[in-house]
């Protein structure tokens, strides 16, 4: 399963050349300079990929966003199979992590939990196939250049996904406020899933009580909750701490 995408911005272009993405062809602002333009230039001549120099119009009318001087069409990012993703990470990992999006629906949110999944050693991103953010350019933008370094898979349901990882003897973790104990006393050095909820409604009520165990975030504002890409990093970073 595919979604189109443009790529755009020095780092996400220079990410997807160093992970040998298939990208068809490049756009350039007419006149920029400076090394770090210079050195990405010579990397996209030395993969002999066909490149223009245009107007910053022409980028302005192909993306909305901070294009930086430069657009990348990429092939489809190409979205892996659930089971196959999981059982790699077995194979590969003593302690694979993954995280499980119920219905996050902002775009630059997931781009930021893909960017803070590669930095952490994320085995794989699932999603639902409905009612999550589309991966777009935004996506692509935000997550400078993690979209490309973990695995991504869509599953028909969300429920039927924590039913294959508890019997693969992973277990599934529930980021909530409806809870009572901290996140801090979890035992992340297991094999794990964490599940991390929609930015309005949260983790659905039929997916919270598949969950194997239910923690939050401690707050002390009168703020009474994070954002969810923010949730999650802390979140991630706490894994990290234990695992070490």
């Amino acid at each position: 399963m595919t979604t189109s995408l443009n790529i755009y911005g020095i780092h996400a272009v220079e990410q997807a050349l160093t992970n040998n993405e298939s990208i068809g062809k490049v756009f350039i602002q007419k006149g920029l300079s400076g090394p770090t333009f210079k050195s990405l230039e010579a990397k996209i001549r030395q993969a002999q990929i066909p490149t223009s120099y245009v107007p910053a119009e022409k980028l302005n009318r192909l993306i909305k966003g901070n294009h930086q001087g430069i657009v990348a069409q990429i092939s489809p990012v190409s979205f892996m199979n659930f089971e196959t993703m999981i059982s790699q990470a077995q194979e590969t990992t003593k302690a694979p992590l993954f995280i499980i999006l119920d219905q996050v629906s902002d775009v630059r949110n997931v781009g930021a939990i893909l960017r803070t999944a590669a930095c952490t050693g994320v085995s794989g991103i699932i999603i639902p196939k409905t009612g999550s953010a589309p991966l777009n350019e935004d996506t692509v933008k935000t997550s400078a250049g993690g979209i490309f370094e973990v695995p991504i898979a869509k599953v028909e349901h969300i429920k039927d996904a924590i039913y294959f990882l508890q019997a693969s003897d992973i277990q599934v973790v529930a980021i909530t406020e409806k809870s009572e104990d901290l996140f801090y006393n979890a035992d992340f050095t297991k094999p794990t899933a964490i599940i991390m909820g929609s930015e309005g409604k949260g983790i659905m009520d039929s997916v919270l009580n598949l969950s194997d165990a239910k923690v939050k975030i401690p707050m002390t504002g009168q703020i009474g909750s994070l954002n969810v890409s923010v949730a999650c990093s802390v979140c991630l970073y706490e894994i990290v701490r234990q695992r070490q």
